[in-house]
């Protein structure tokens, strides 16, 4: 680990962080906006009004690192210079989990005065300041007097993230043992400034401070240790007027421990000292004070155990709290972070752990079960819902406590974050948000799936759409009992059911082409996929969902020979939404169409474009080959060159299209409009179809997978009513993306 460790921070560029810039700088014109003479604009309007600077500078998204090197995680004092590392890679994880900016300073004082002076002067520079690594019980007054001083946030995360993350696992601990806060009795192991900051923010969660025992190296903290003067000021707080004694008389009859000082001083004969079912927090790192199994294996009732470590469940990580708690913070411009907000950022993270876990996280975890209960009673650090349930709930308690300096609608402020983390939610969002304002019925093809299960659970809670199971109805019930999932879903049972109807109207749809009125019965009874179709074409589901348990052409088979194209469409496409950063395109086709002529190449771009407006993009649309506009005349190019001469002819086509031409060709502005002056596209193309199946399916994974960009889809458009069909793997969160799909596909098929 050494080894890797120090190879991965040599590589060229040594270090992890680096500055990059946010705005062009390509042209004379670029660089004199940015610095002289242009720079000067900004530069008054901050002199006139100081707060200008979170509109023209970096001011609002940038954090300070300060640390001194005094007392790094598990090296101690190594100073200012050694401890850099650690400070980049703050940097690192404010960045990847919340999108906020750092400049680490590493200062060599020794002097509180000076520390704090220091730091002071820079608060123009910074939003807030993150206090890392730094002794106790200097950490104490100098967090203490630069909250007093600056109007900016000053978070020390040595305290307060342990404090906040492991007080979240405690709310859910208590709830799940059946105990209440005000009744339990808690012990500490350790007194810094951790352990004292973690105390007092039980406290603030409900926690008698009359329950709290607390013990350092040399024993209890009693009444008679404080006035001999042997305890500082911060942990002569939670001295208790008690007999001497040690941990293990500390830990007789408790219902919570709280490590935060050594591994290995917990025995099992301690765990089974304490009261029924306890809590106990290990978070001594790299060893625990006493290990995961020894501890669970110690008693015969539920031992609920949260570490520091990631090998094993309940991991207590900061990373869960200061990135999220700074976000919500720094975007409203707070003017601290005060008990209100951490209060705030811990209830969100134990309210988040009692949901339903994506399976993009479950798989970064190994695929070990992820479910509330006692070994899951905080989210994890890898789970990007964190960001929008910490930061709001952050805001929102600034807002309500004071400490904001602007307000802003939370739905909204959601919006902004899922935009913070790829094009793709932030297109998904507009779908979501028309989908909310008129839910549709939608029938779920693969009911008793697992995956389908939990995707219509957040259908349901999202207000999405109105999901039906379709599938046996013990089955789904007992599926979503076992998954603890608190929703009653909505299912039909084709077996057990009166459905002669739909028999009769298979038969019709089917009787000649070769299938019997007894075929018909058995398809209805047995194959869920012709069921779901006969009920979206009979108007008793608006829409329909399936493949994700079958090949994409069996599952497409049945929807197109019972419900068909639209009435002014003779083909289906597949269609793809893949979203960069700054930019959307939506690809066509890449599922359906194997060799496309003209006519199915002209619809295709027809639908594609319809598409693209319901996600509130105006389309662009290009026709793809490997010629320009005419540089080779052969039969495959003249197919792309004859459907979008028709569509530039045709009066109701209100999109602008051209081509043939080139992938680059349509992409790059320079050569669409340098080059080719007299094409009808004066933008980039964002509406890409492709000359044939091959073409559009691997350009697509070529784009997805090697061009970074996220893929939405298939969905499929020319279909008579909302259908789409899954890919076999698809997540929770692709379903549930395509039932948005399908909802407003169904809004504007409706009367």
């Amino acid at each position: 680990m050494d080894e890797d460790a120090l190879e991965y921070h040599r590589t060229d560029p040594p270090g992890k962080i680096e500055i990059a810039t946010t705005k062009p700088t390509n042209t004379q014109r670029d660089l004199s906006l940015a610095y002289s003479p242009g720079v000067a604009a900004p530069c008054q309007e901050i002199d006139a009004d100081a707060g200008e600077a979170y509109q023209y500078t970096t001011k609002g998204n940038l954090v300070g690192v300060i640390s001194d090197g005094s007392a790094v995680l598990g090296l101690g004092d190594i100073g200012a210079q050694a401890s850099k590392p650690v400070m980049e890679g703050k940097g690192v994880l404010f960045k990847r989990f919340a999108d906020i900016d750092v400049f680490d300073i590493e200062l060599d004082l020794d002097d509180t005065d000076a520390f704090v002076e220091s730091v002071a002067a820079m608060e123009p520079t910074f939003g807030g300041i993150n206090l890392e690594d730094i002794a106790a019980p200097d950490c104490f007054e100098i967090e203490e007097r630069l909250r007093e001083r600056l109007s900016i946030p000053v978070f020390h995360d040595d305290q307060h993230g342990t404090a906040i993350i492991s007080g979240a696992a405690l709310l859910n601990a208590v709830e799940i043992s059946g105990k209440d806060l005000t009744d339990i009795e808690v012990t500490f192991a350790g007194a810094g400034a951790a352990a004292v900051a973690t105390a007092e923010f039980y406290v603030s969660l409900g926690v008698r401070r009359e329950h709290i025992t607390m013990c350092d190296i040399d024993g209890l903290l009693t009444t008679e240790r404080a006035e001999s003067g042997d305890l500082d000021e911060y942990s002569r707080q939670f001295a208790r007027d008690l007999p001497e004694g040690d941990l293990a008389d500390a830990m007789r009859g408790a219902d919570v421990f709280v490590g935060l000082s050594a591994g290995g001083i917990v025995s099992q004969e301690m765990v089974r000292s304490m009261a029924d079912d306890p809590i106990i927090f290990a978070m001594a790192n790299p060893d625990p004070e006493i290990g995961y199994e020894e501890a669970k294996a110690a008693r015969d009732d539920t031992v609920i155990m949260a570490t520091g470590r990631s090998d094993y469940p309940n991991q207590v990580n900061n990373v869960l709290g200061f990135p999220f708690i700074f976000r919500g913070a720094l975007d409203v411009r707070a003017t601290e972070i005060n008990e209100e907000m951490k209060v705030a950022a811990a209830t969100a993270l134990a309210d988040l752990a009692t949901q339903d876990v994506p399976d993009s996280v479950v798989k970064a975890y190994g695929d070990q079960p992820l479910q509330f209960g006692p070994d899951y009673i905080i989210p994890k650090p890898l789970d990007a819902r964190v960001l929008f349930e910490v930061a709001p709930a952050v805001a929102r308690a600034a807002i309500d406590s004071g400490a904001a300096r602007i307000e802003c609608d939370i739905d909204e402020y959601v919006e902004r974050l899922e935009a913070r983390l790829g094009k793709s939610r932030e297109m998904m969002r507009v779908v979501l948000n028309k989908a909310k304002a008129d839910p549709k019925r939608i029938a779920l093809a693969e009911g008793t799936d697992e995956t389908i299960v939990r995707a219509a659970s957040q259908i349901v809670e999202r207000g999405i759409a109105e999901p039906v199971l379709i599938g046996d109805a013990d089955e789904v019930r007992r599926t979503a009992a076992n998954l603890g999932l608190e929703f009653e879903p909505t299912v039909v049972d084709p077996e057990s059911g009166d459905y002669e109807a739909y028999t009769d109207h298979l038969y019709e749809r089917r009787k000649r082409n070769g299938i019997t009125r007894r075929e018909a019965e058995s398809m209805i009874r047995n194959d869920t996929d012709y069921f779901g179709s006969v009920m979206v074409d009979r108007g008793d589901a608006d829409a329909m969902l399936t493949g994700l348990t079958n090949h994409y052409p069996s599952a497409l088979r049945p929807p197109l020979q019972v419900i068909g194209t639209a009435d002014d469409a003779e083909y289906a496409a597949g269609v793809y939404m893949l979203t960069f950063k700054n930019r959307v395109l939506f690809v066509a086709d890449a599922t359906v169409n194997q060799a496309p002529n003209e006519d199915v190449l002209e619809e295709v771009t027809r639908h594609t474009a319809d598409l693209a407006r319901r996600f509130d993009v105006e389309p662009r649309a290009a026709l793809l080959s490997y010629s320009d506009f005419g540089s080779v005349d052969n039969q495959g190019t003249r197919k792309p060159r004859e459907a979008a001469r028709r569509l530039r002819e045709d009066p109701t086509v209100e999109f602008p299209v051209d081509g043939e031409m080139q992938a680059d060709t349509a992409v790059v502005e320079e050569m669409l409009t340098g080059t080719y002056e007299f094409t009808d596209l004066e933008e980039p193309a964002n509406v890409l179809v492709f000359p044939n199946l091959e073409a559009g399916n691997i350009g697509y994974k070529l784009l997805q997978r090697l061009g970074g960009a996220d893929a939405i889809g298939p969905m499929l458009v020319g279909m008579d009513e909302p259908v789409h069909v899954l890919q076999r793997g698809d997540e929770v969160k692709d379903i549930v993306n395509l039932a948005a799909v399908a909802t407003v596909d169904a809004q504007d098929d409706g009367p």
